[in-house]
Protein backbone atom coordinates (compact mmCIF):
# COMPACT_ATOMS: atom_id res chain seq x y z
CA UNK A 1 0.00 0.00 0.00
CA UNK A 2 0.85 3.46 -0.40
CA UNK A 3 -0.16 7.00 1.11
CA UNK A 4 -0.24 9.70 -0.56
CA UNK A 5 -1.06 12.71 1.42
CA UNK A 6 -1.69 16.66 0.36
CA UNK A 7 -1.39 19.56 2.30
CA UNK A 8 -1.26 23.27 1.26
CA UNK A 9 -4.98 23.92 0.37
CA UNK A 10 -6.94 26.81 2.03
CA UNK A 11 -8.57 29.80 0.80
CA UNK A 12 -6.90 32.91 -1.06
CA UNK A 13 -7.84 35.95 -3.10
CA UNK A 14 -7.93 36.07 -6.35
CA UNK A 15 -4.48 36.85 -7.54
CA UNK A 16 -3.02 35.27 -4.62
CA UNK A 17 -0.31 32.13 -4.34
CA UNK A 18 -0.60 28.39 -2.84
CA UNK A 19 1.69 25.72 -2.85
CA UNK A 20 0.43 22.53 -2.59
CA UNK A 21 2.41 19.70 -1.31
CA UNK A 22 1.93 15.96 -1.82
CA UNK A 23 4.36 13.41 0.36
CA UNK A 24 4.20 10.01 -0.36
CA UNK A 25 5.16 6.93 1.64
CA UNK A 26 7.17 4.97 -0.63
CA UNK A 27 10.09 6.07 -2.89
CA UNK A 28 8.86 8.61 -5.89
CA UNK A 29 12.51 8.12 -7.49
CA UNK A 30 11.49 5.85 -10.45
CA UNK A 31 7.32 6.81 -10.45
CA UNK A 32 6.93 8.72 -13.65
CA UNK A 33 5.20 10.84 -14.24
CA UNK A 34 3.60 12.08 -10.38
CA UNK A 35 0.39 14.19 -11.81
CA UNK A 36 -1.86 16.81 -9.69
CA UNK A 37 -5.63 16.61 -10.81
CA UNK A 38 -8.24 18.82 -9.48
CA UNK A 39 -12.37 18.10 -9.29
CA UNK A 40 -14.80 21.67 -9.34
CA UNK A 41 -17.97 20.97 -8.57
CA UNK A 42 -20.10 19.42 -10.55
CA UNK A 43 -17.35 19.20 -13.08
CA UNK A 44 -15.16 15.89 -13.54
CA UNK A 45 -11.67 15.69 -12.95
CA UNK A 46 -8.90 16.63 -14.86
CA UNK A 47 -5.21 16.40 -15.53
CA UNK A 48 -3.57 19.78 -13.88
CA UNK A 49 0.51 19.09 -14.10
CA UNK A 50 2.52 15.70 -14.54
CA UNK A 51 6.29 15.86 -13.79
CA UNK A 52 8.49 12.91 -15.18
CA UNK A 53 11.11 11.36 -13.26
CA UNK A 54 13.69 13.21 -15.20
CA UNK A 55 11.77 16.29 -14.58
CA UNK A 56 9.96 16.61 -18.01
CA UNK A 57 6.24 18.79 -17.23
CA UNK A 58 3.49 19.03 -18.96
CA UNK A 59 0.26 21.59 -17.94
CA UNK A 60 -3.31 22.00 -18.35
CA UNK A 61 -3.94 24.98 -21.09
CA UNK A 62 -5.65 26.61 -18.27
CA UNK A 63 -2.70 26.94 -15.78
CA UNK A 64 0.02 27.35 -18.27
CA UNK A 65 2.19 30.00 -17.04
CA UNK A 66 0.71 30.32 -13.41
CA UNK A 67 1.23 27.15 -12.15
CA UNK A 68 4.28 25.07 -11.57
CA UNK A 69 5.09 21.31 -10.79
CA UNK A 70 8.10 19.72 -8.95
CA UNK A 71 9.17 17.19 -6.98
CA UNK A 72 11.95 16.51 -4.67
CA UNK A 73 12.60 12.44 -4.87
CA UNK A 74 14.97 13.30 -1.50
CA UNK A 75 11.59 14.29 0.79
CA UNK A 76 9.03 11.27 -1.83
CA UNK A 77 7.50 14.86 -2.44
CA UNK A 78 6.01 16.42 -4.86
CA UNK A 79 4.81 20.36 -4.89
CA UNK A 80 2.23 22.20 -7.30
CA UNK A 81 2.96 26.24 -7.13
CA UNK A 82 0.15 28.16 -7.94
CA UNK A 83 0.23 31.81 -8.45
CA UNK A 84 -1.94 34.53 -10.20
CA UNK A 85 -4.93 32.22 -8.74
CA UNK A 86 -8.45 32.69 -10.76
CA UNK A 87 -11.64 31.88 -9.07
CA UNK A 88 -12.13 29.18 -11.47
CA UNK A 89 -9.16 27.10 -9.83
CA UNK A 90 -11.53 26.75 -7.08
CA UNK A 91 -11.30 22.41 -6.60
CA UNK A 92 -10.03 19.87 -4.97
CA UNK A 93 -6.50 18.81 -5.61
CA UNK A 94 -5.36 15.60 -6.03
CA UNK A 95 -2.28 13.72 -6.35
CA UNK A 96 -2.14 10.64 -8.21
CA UNK A 97 0.94 8.52 -8.64
CA UNK A 98 1.19 4.39 -10.25
CA UNK A 99 3.63 2.02 -8.35
CA UNK A 100 4.04 -1.71 -9.58
CA UNK A 101 2.38 -4.30 -7.03
CA UNK A 102 4.77 -7.71 -6.40
CA UNK A 103 3.60 -9.03 -9.47
CA UNK A 104 4.61 -6.05 -11.55
CA UNK A 105 1.53 -4.59 -11.98
CA UNK A 106 0.53 -1.06 -11.95
CA UNK A 107 -1.99 0.36 -9.17
CA UNK A 108 -3.24 3.33 -8.81
CA UNK A 109 -2.95 5.73 -5.96
CA UNK A 110 -4.81 8.71 -5.15
CA UNK A 111 -4.53 10.98 -2.23
CA UNK A 112 -7.32 12.05 -0.42
CA UNK A 113 -7.39 15.80 -1.78
CA UNK A 114 -7.02 19.46 -0.72
CA UNK A 115 -9.45 22.07 -1.12
CA UNK A 116 -7.80 25.15 -2.83
CA UNK A 117 -11.03 27.86 -2.56
CA UNK A 118 -10.30 31.51 -4.70
CA UNK A 119 -12.41 34.51 -3.53
CA UNK A 120 -12.79 37.13 -6.69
Amino acid sequence: QVQLVESGGGLVQAGGSLRLSCAASRSINSINPMRWHRQAPGKQRELVAAITSGGTTTYADSVKGRFTISRDNAKNTVYLQMNSLKYEDTAVYYCNAFYSDYLGKKVSYWGQGTQVTVSS
